[in-house]
């Protein structure tokens, strides 16, 4: 609930601190960052004459340390000065910060429609450079998958306040759904002529099963919350990747569902066959043509997810799982089903997961269970937590930054020829998204968008600073 602005916890940043102070915190920022880094970053196993060989790579260690050291050296310092701003200025008020959200909501209002027009428009702006409109796509289709994921579990974690740690069973749910219905069942059931149409009919049900499935995790974590209900949930996602590593005859194992068929254009295959997309529209066939009808396909099942959950926020039972998200006590004080509410943001959640699990299948045409492990959720979680809770904009903006660190690193082969022969920039991409996580989560402790436009209000509609606004541990 909103109330007064509380600054009552006092970091050691924002102490004076003296030289020995600084020096000492410096030194064990030094002793941890080389405990960690030396032996990751400063040795290297090789392969060389039938055997291991150990390569030594101290300058290469004590840089990344002594970058280390530098950012903490820069944040003690901010941190003083800002204390010493603060100590001058007068303590901000509840009324300053809401005004800060509203203006925030006021710049949110013209970016999001910025950024749709923006989303429609990529295809057609990737055709202006011929030789990366296939990357630029494809990597529109991925940012795009990681936010229709990111609006799925924001429902669990940033309306409900249910931390999971799980949710890639749901996504998997969702993929060999599509993948074991088209390929083994529907050609026994329906015949060929059922395969062009297989994409749309089995969307549904994989939504539907991964609901029913997010049911079922949903029962056994009711009455836990907090560090217990993670673990449980981790546990319900390796349980899930285990049983499809070892059901061979049904999931196929290891191997996985090969041979998927493609989405076609409403039952027009992307071929160059005189019944395809091509040929009934007059174009000539280009592979291209299947990759922007599926970017536009997880648009549209992106944008749908987005429009659900606001609805969905402003209904009773989106109030439910706010409030439970506040305090399951106070929550059932007023009568509220905390086993329903529960229920239904685990099941909602997973559907969305099941929906961009079976568009993940039709995309790759290959599914294996590596493809869904726990560093898939973890982004996930990263992404909504990042982006601030409950924020759908702030989704699409801490996607766009991790996915983007992920991908750009592929394109940077001039590194190649300053860094250590044999060394791949790909390498740097985990370090990159955790050093852009640190950076995000120390000067946005709440996320990137810390701002709420209330779901309900009374007279007059007055945006809510996250800074005063409770965080639940349902």
């Amino acid at each position: 609930m909103a109330g007064p602005a509380k600054d009552t916890k006092i970091t050691q940043e924002q102490v004076a601190l003296t030289p020995a102070e600084m020096a000492k915190d410096l030194l064990v920022t030094f002793l941890l960052a080389l405990a960690i880094l030396g032996p990751l970053v400063g040795l290297r196993t090789t392969s060389g004459s039938g055997t291991l060989i150990l390569e030594y790579r101290p300058l290469w260690a004590f840089g990344m340390v002594a970058a280390v050291v530098a950012v903490r050296l820069l944040s003690l310092l901010y941190g003083m000065g800002k204390m010493a701003a603060q100590g001058r200025a007068a303590p901000q008020t509840a009324a300053l910060a809401t005004a800060k959200a509203k203006t925030a909501i006021d710049w949110g209002k013209f970016l999001a429609p910025t950024l749709l027009v923006l989303a429609v428009a990529l295809p057609f702006i990737a055709m202006l450079f011929p030789q990366m409109e296939r990357r630029i796509v494809d990597l529109g289709i991925l940012v795009l998958t990681y936010v229709m994921l990111g609006w799925g579990l924001n429902v669990v974690v940033g309306l409900a306040g249910l931390l999971d740690l799980g949710y890639v069973a749901f996504y998997a749910v969702g993929a060999y759904s599509y993948g074991l219905l088209a390929t083994r069942y529907f050609p026994a059931w329906f015949g060929e002529g059922i395969l062009p149409w297989a994409f749309f009919v089995t969307l549904p049900i994989a939504g539907i099963l991964a609901a029913l499935w997010g049911m079922i995790l949903g029962f056994p974590v009711l009455r836990l919350r907090g560090d217990y209900l993670a673990i449980v949930t981790l546990a319900f996602g390796e349980i899930i990747r285990i049983v499809l590593i070892n059901w061979m005859d049904f999931t196929g194992g290891p191997n996985g569902v090969s041979g998927i068929p493609r989405p076609s254009f409403f039952g027009l295959p992307f071929d160059d066959s005189p019944g395809g997309f091509a040929a009934t529209f007059g174009l000539s066939p280009k592979p291209i043509q299947r990759i922007v009808f599926l970017y536009y396909v997880i648009l549209v099942l992106a944008l749908i997810t987005n429009y659900v959950t606001m609805k969905l926020r402003k209904l009773p039972i989106g109030r439910a799982w706010e409030a439970l998200r506040e305090d399951e006590i106070a929550c059932r004080s007023l009568g509220i089903n905390t086993t329903n509410t529960k229920l239904t943001a685990f099941a909602i959640g997973a559907m969305f997961a099941g929906f961009a699990g079976s568009f993940f299948a039709t995309r790759q045409g290959f599914i294996s269970p590596e493809s869904f492990n726990f560093l898939e959720s973890a982004t996930i979680l990263a992404i909504v937590v990042l982006g601030g809770l409950g924020s759908q904009i702030g989704v699409v903006a801490a996607a766009v930054v991790i996915v983007g660190f992920f991908e750009v690193f592929r394109e940077m082969n001039f590194l190649k020829a300053i860094l250590p022969e044999g060394f791949d920039p790909v390498q740097l991409r985990m370090l990159a998204v955790g050093l852009a996580m640190v950076l995000i989560m120390r000067w946005k402790p709440r996320g990137l968008v810390t701002s709420r436009d209330p779901t309900v209000y009374l007279k007059e509609k007055k945006a809510v600073s996250a800074d005063l606004v409770g965080e639940g541990h349902g």
